[in-house]
């Protein structure tokens, strides 16, 4: 048996960027865990040629997020409420009309360095073949360097395909969508991740045993560790 140390990608972003959570934070999270759920229930939908109403979504979007709320002890007026949830509609119709509809979520990979150490990695969406998403609910351009590493250990685990990173700024009205691609990585870029992430997950990473692993495994080799 290999026994490996693992982590997920925003421990890593975590790791370097901490960043203490504030309850403006505590409502943003539960506002996006609202729209991610609701987009990846509408996007397989909609992939499945099958065609649920905004209403419909919108609903299941509202009921996730007095779940969300509830479980992060989050208490808003009803005028409050109402302006979280229209921000939901506004990007639920935005990202029907973006390119990234029905498109779905690629399976987590385990990006493995060095046969050693590995972290797994999971962005939104991809179309299978030659891009995949980020999606973000809020105006990420200009990107901050919390986001940055994100992406670019999503490019580490998906080598070869173009990197999006799709923003629907729900605090605009209407919402604005911007699609922006990341350029690929360089070289010396690419080691000093490698390096980074071996580093991070050597520390923090939690032993498993590769053979039991079943996502898929990218592989790096980095000399002089």
């Amino acid at each position: 048996m290999t026994v490996v140390k693992t982590l997920a990608a925003y421990e890593i972003v975590q790791s370097v960027h901490p960043h203490p959570v504030t309850e403006r934070d505590e409502l943003g999270m539960a506002v996006g865990k609202a729209i991610d759920s609701a987009l990846a229930r509408y996007s397989h939908a909609f992939r499945e040629s099958r065609r649920p109403t905004a209403t419909a979504m919108q609903r299941f979007a509202a009921e996730t997020l007095e779940e969300e709320l509830a479980d992060a002890d989050l208490h808003l007026s009803p005028s409050d409420r109402d302006v979280q949830l229209l921000q939901v509609a506004g990007v639920l119709q935005a990202f029907r009309r973006s390119e990234v509809m029905g498109l779905l979520r690629p399976r987590s990979r385990l990006v493995l360095i060095n046969g050693q150490v590995g972290f797994y990695a999971q962005p939104d969406y991809w179309n299978g073949r030659d891009r995949f998403y980020e999606m973000k609910s809020y105006r990420a351009p200009p990107i901050s360097p919390a986001v940055g590493l994100q992406l670019q250990l999503f490019q580490l685990a998906f080598p070869g395909l173009t990197a999006v990173l799709a923003s629907f700024d729900r605090h605009s009205s209407p919402v604005a969508t911007n699609l922006l691609e990341i350029p690929p990585l360089e070289l010396e870029e690419k080691d000093r991740l490698l390096r980074l992430a071996f580093r991070i997950g050597a520390e923090l990473g939690k032993e498993k045993v590769l053979e039991y692993i079943d996502n898929p495994v990218v592989r790096y080799s980095l000399a002089e560790l």
